[in-house]
């Protein structure tokens, strides 16, 4: 279906709903090159390009949303946001996609082909693949009812991508808070940033693979073997089998999965956080922060949708040193 037919009325008045209720209009921390009106010129229907084919993948799926924003966080902690995890394996060039964190996890990248392509058509040679990135990630929050901000532009697509990056610096679901954390202030992002950010699981799903150990692990202990949570603990069992089941899937947020949310940190109030990195915040005896932010997130979610929307920009503005270019391909460098 053509783009321009997804663009319907409805979405139209839910997406004035949202920004009339929740825009918070952020300027560009980083001192680069970024800036709101990059593309005035050169691209000024670029947004709402990236916009209209966001309305489409959302729309036909809300897990695309999810699946765009985590894209946009893997690109970004490798290397800056430099469209580096998009490229795929040639002879020349290793990409990121093999990388634990992102074999079998990474989604989007035919949505992201499709953007490129209407951009292409638009403005040939303007609009990068980091900055396509960007937009969509903000676009897929406000679809699925979370906040607006601001989105800097002006990055560079990287020529080169880190495999070895991507295996050490992305974090993973079993690793504890000091480490989590650590990862975090390496790219110069706060603790604050870390619980703000982690919150982006009140949408998309998790593989077995890496929820099985925290279900077969220390689950019980910190849903306090509650009744409800003991049910919730059982469909988890079902959909992950101690062996075997790798791929199956289950929501990291079981209460509104397909809504941006704060219904989320609930779950770490209650102990039943899906993935053991996101419990860490709350449960870990080491917490006292972060288990402080997760409270004040599940009690204000304007707190939450404010904070989250700085560290967006925050992270988005960590760009890659060594520049590059303007990708025609977002799977491949230019020739």
């Amino acid at each position: 279906m053509a783009c321009n037919l997804c663009f319907s009325k409805p979405l139209h008045l839910f997406l004035a709903l949202v920004l009339g209720a929740f825009t918070t209009f952020l300027e560009a921390q980083d001192p680069s090159q970024l800036s709101l009106d990059y593309y005035l010129k050169t691209c000024p229907n670029a947004e709402l390009i990236v916009r209209k084919e966001m309305e489409c993948a959302v729309q036909a799926d809300p897990r695309n949303g999810a699946a765009i924003l985590r894209l946009h966080f893997h690109d970004c902690f490798v290397q800056g946001c430099d469209g580096s995890v998009l490229l795929d394996d040639t002879v020349t060039l290793i990409g990121e996609k093999q990388a634990e964190q992102n074999v079998n996890s990474l989604k989007g990248f035919d949505i992201v082909d499709k953007i490129k392509t209407r951009l292409e058509a638009e403005c040939p040679g303007v609009v990068s693949c980091a900055d396509l990135l960007a937009i969509a990630a903000r676009d897929a929050v406000i679809l699925l009812g979370g906040p607006y901000w601001d989105v800097p532009v002006g990055r560079e697509d990287s020529k080169t991508a880190s495999l070895e990056q991507a295996n050490t610096d992305i974090p993973t679901p079993q690793q504890g808070l000091v480490t989590l954390i650590s990862k975090f202030l390496a790219k110069g992002l706060s603790t604050t940033d870390m619980v703000a950010l982690v919150g982006a699981h009140t949408i998309g799903v998790s593989r077995c693979a890496s929820f099985r150990d925290r279900i077969y692990g220390d689950f019980e202990l910190t849903a306090k073997f509650e009744g409800t949570s003991q049910l919730y603990l059982s469909k988890l069992k079902e959909v992950c089998p101690e062996d075997g089941g790798d791929d199956n899937t289950s929501p990291m947020d079981s209460f509104t999965p397909n809504l941006f949310d704060n219904a989320f940190f609930e779950t770490l109030l209650k102990g039943t956080g899906l993935l053991n990195s996101d419990q860490e915040m709350y449960s870990s005896l080491l917490g006292f922060q972060t288990s402080s932010l997760v409270e004040l997130y599940w009690a204000d979610p304007i707190a939450f949708f404010t904070h989250f929307s700085d560290s967006m920009v925050k992270m988005g503005n960590i760009t890659n040193p060594e520049g590059g270019e303007v990708r025609k391909s977002c799977r491949f460098v230019n020739s």
